[in-house]
C-alpha cells in the first residue's frame, strides 16, 4: 500500500523533530504556519510564524532538558490538504513526569504545513506538566 504524500510529509516531520532538525521541520511548514496548543500553562495558544512554531518546539526540548519524546503511532490523511497524527508524548521536568496521548490536525497547502492544532488526552493533566 502506497503512502499518501501528505502522510509521508507529517512523518517526516515527526523524523526531524525527533532528531532535533529544525531547519529540516521548518522547511516542511509555511511562513505564517500556526500551532494551536491547548489548555492553560505557559505553551498554551497561538504560535503564529514559522520562527515562533520553531522556538515552541526548541522550548519543548529546554523545558525538559531534552527528555521530551514523541512515539508516533499513526498518521492519516483525507486527501483534500487535512492530515491526522496520533502519538505519545513523554518528558519529564524536575520531580514531574509525562505520559499522555495526543493528536495533532494538520492542514497542508501545496505540500507544506500551515495550520497545526493539538489535542491531548487530559488537558488539565497537561497543563499541571507544563505550568
Amino acid at each position: 500500500m502506497s503512502q499518501h504524500p501528505d502522510c509521508a510529509l507529517i512523518r517526516r516531520g515527526y523524523e526531524a523533530f525527533g532528531k532535533g532538525d529544525m531547519e529540516a521541520l521548518g522547511a516542511m511548514m509555511t511562513a505564517d504556519v500556526i500551532h494551536h496548543v491547548p489548555g492553560n500553562n505557559p505553551l498554551s495558544g497561538h504560535h503564529k510564524g514559522r520562527e515562533a512554531v520553531l522556538d515552541l518546539y526548541r522550548r519543548l526540548g529546554e523545558e525538559t532538558h531534552g527528555t521530551h519524546q514523541l512515539e508516533l503511532h499513526s498518521v492519516m490523511a483525507d486527501g483534500r490538504g487535512h492530515a491526522m497524527s496520533f502519538h505519545t508524548q513523554r518528558a519529564d521536568r524536575g520531580d514531574r513526569g509525562i505520559e499522555i496521548r495526543q493528536g495533532l490536525f494538520f492542514t497542508i497547502v501545496g505540500g507544506k504545513i500551515t495550520d497545526i492544532d493539538e489535542c491531548t488526552e487530559d488537558i488539565e493533566e497537561n497543563d499541571a506538566f507544563w505550568r
